[in-house]
């Protein structure tokens, strides 16, 4: 039988922590409890939460209303298999989702995280061609500083250089790696790769509007009308993942709004729940949808993950869309943006700062260096919050419902640590 420690803290020494050296990683804070945004420490401190646990909880912790909804489904029906069945939760969300998005991107398909979520999109998309009777069409364009996941698919279609993967290349299908098209001389090097490699490409994979884990990299929404054209020019699908993005990060209820355009394919989930379970969704426009559609069995899209439309979860996310609907939710990114744009420019004077950028809901400091992350970590556990560089940045993506005291806090505290580095 396994050991029963007498505290739960105990127990920490045998986690295995996320993109951490286990032999020198400080040990992880004990969390209590969570409420609004912040993070109850063990030992009494309190967090203010800069960074909504990964951008997950875009209404903050504990809110009341995913809470009951998710006690309310607890009393029914936790879980049951997808296959061959379905519940009410799953049915309801995909149609709002359906509705939500623009264009014809109304065929969902429920898995439990976003690299899954984005593997299930490039076997959708070599499928489609190959259901054409294309089978040659296997390779994606992923861009630089791009980021979709840590599962292998997921990892080859991003940018190794971010250094999210470690020595993980050898394990990967060979992808393209090209620039993202910011202007004529980038637009006419990705036209021209096209041209060369296109009838062996399937799909063209971006973040749009915000690379995040890549070092949260902006650029215009021309950029994805762009890609849109030549996706259409050379016959290729277009996926967008909005894994980061969706639900009003940059100030849309989706990033591809602000384009004006839709892809064949979106991959959602981070804030899908607004950050209480995991869930993702892949879903397609009706072209890709239909390719599928056949007598023969083998045309059919083989992937099932075991809880792929969690109960709990989607009466979790269709809470989260109430949430949207009920409350000013975008009105609240466009004041945190406001308030960041201001309370961050102070930081482009300091020394060692590259540079300041902000969209919607999330603030970036960059730095020329960064030689201890560790350290500029603990300073701002000591500052009173939580808040996790990478690489060279220095980022808030908070909950939307954060207060402005509770901001200023966030970027008084960034101030603070960077001009003592």
């Amino acid at each position: 039988m396994g050991r029963n420690p007498s505290s739960w803290l105990e127990g920490l020494s045998h986690l295995w922590l996320p993109y951490a050296q286990m032999q020198t990683a400080p040990a992880p804070l004990p969390v209590a409890r969570t409420e609004g945004c912040r993070i109850y420490l063990s030992d009494g401190r309190v967090l203010i939460d800069g960074i909504a646990s990964w951008w997950t909880a875009c209404h903050g912790y504990n809110h009341p209303h995913i809470r009951e909804a998710i006690g309310r489904q607890l009393d029914v029906m936790p879980h049951v298999m997808m296959a061959g069945l379905a519940h009410e939760p799953a049915a309801n969300l995909a149609a709002r989702l359906a509705a939500l998005l623009p264009g014809e991107l109304d065929h969902v398909f429920f898995s439990d995280s976003g690299s899954v979520a984005v593997e299930i999109a490039l076997k959708m998309a070599a499928q489609f061609f190959l259901n054409r009777g294309d089978g040659k069409r296997t390779k994606f364009v992923g861009f630089r500083h791009g980021y979709h996941g840590d599962t292998l698919g997921a990892m080859a279609v991003s940018d190794s250089g971010t250094g999210m993967h470690g020595g993980s290349a050898g394990l990967l299908t060979q992808q393209f790696l090209i620039d993202l098209p910011r202007d004529a001389e980038s637009t006419a090097a990705l036209e021209k790769f096209l041209d060369r490699h296109g009838s062996e490409i399937a799909g063209l994979i971006v973040e749009p509007l915000v690379q995040g884990a890549g070092g949260m990299m902006f650029h215009g929404s021309e950029v994805l009308r762009r890609l849109r054209a030549l996706a259409d020019r050379h016959d290729l699908l277009l996926i967008f993942d909005e894994i980061f993005t969706g639900f009003g990060r940059t100030g849309k209820l989706f990033a591809m709004e602000e384009a004006g355009i839709q892809p064949d394919i979106v991959t959602l989930s981070k804030a899908l729940t607004g950050g209480a379970l995991p869930l993702a969704a892949t879903i397609a426009s009706r072209r890709v949808y239909e390719a599928f559609l056949s007598d023969d069995p083998g045309k059919a899209l083989m992937h099932g993950p075991t809880f792929m439309g969690n109960a709990l979860a989607c009466a979790a996310a269709n809470a989260s869309l109430d949430l949207f609907e009920r409350e000013p939710r975008l009105a609240q990114v466009a004041a945190i943006e406001t308030q960041l744009k201001r309370e961050l420019e102070p930081c482009r004077e300091l020394p060692g700062v590259k540079d300041v950028r902000v969209k919607g809901a999330i603030g970036v400091v960059e730095l020329k260096h960064a030689d201890d992350l560790e350290i500029l970590r603990k300073n701002f556990v000591e500052a009173g919050t939580w808040i996790r560089p990478f690489g060279r940045i220095v980022y808030l993506a908070p909950a939307f419902t954060i207060a402005p005291d509770e901001i200023s806090l966030l970027t008084g505290a960034i101030r603070r640590v960077l001009a003592s580095r």
